[in-house]
């Protein structure tokens, strides 16, 4: 699909998917329905010029290994969410912004730069058996998950945040 190509009932279809799974998964798009949809236009945008859709408010590389932690929903939507109500780009919003018992405040930049994240790539590689992230597990169901924090909700069986452990 060509950028230009991109019509509202691509962007209303591919709304109403993220509608969708986000509510499966315990989520919420944002609720100015209008700018939600601007984002998802963003994000059929890059998916047209990439090949998948990279978050619309972060430069992409082009290059997909490069931009795994960018690719919608990113890898820092859940910490966001906990913090600061909101991911980086807004089309996300935690339970308690939805429900307005929480006001969203700006959302600072978590994705490291360039260089930071080839250093990344080097620890990876370099301590074997080492890893960069804590692993949780779900009490629930058993899902695992490495990264800095306890998912919102488990993507299996839907339990929340406070019924995950730290697993190693």
């Amino acid at each position: 699909m060509n950028p230009v190509d991109i019509s509202e009932e691509d962007v209303l279809k591919k709304y109403q998917v993220l509608a969708r799974e986000a509510g499966e998964g315990g989520y919420y798009l944002n609720a100015d329905t209008e700018f939600a949809k601007k984002l998802v236009w963003g994000l059929l945008i890059n998916e047209a010029r990439y090949g998948y859709p990279a978050c619309p408010c972060r430069l992409s590389r082009g290059i997909k290994s490069e931009d795994l932690d960018i690719i919608c929903p990113c890898n820092y939507r859940d910490p966001d969410l906990d913090q600061y109500g909101a991911c980086y780009c807004a089309l996300y919003v935690s339970e308690a912004a939805q429900s307005k018992t929480q006001a969203t405040s700006p959302v600072p930049e978590r994705r490291p730069i360039r260089s930071e994240r080839n250093s990344r790539k080097t620890i990876h590689t370099t301590n074997m058996g080492r890893l960069s992230y804590p692993v949780w597990r779900c009490r629930v169901c058993g899902y695992l998950c490495a990264r800095e924090e306890a998912p919102l909700v488990c993507p299996v069986c839907k339990a929340k945040k406070d019924r995950f452990e730290r697993f190693m």
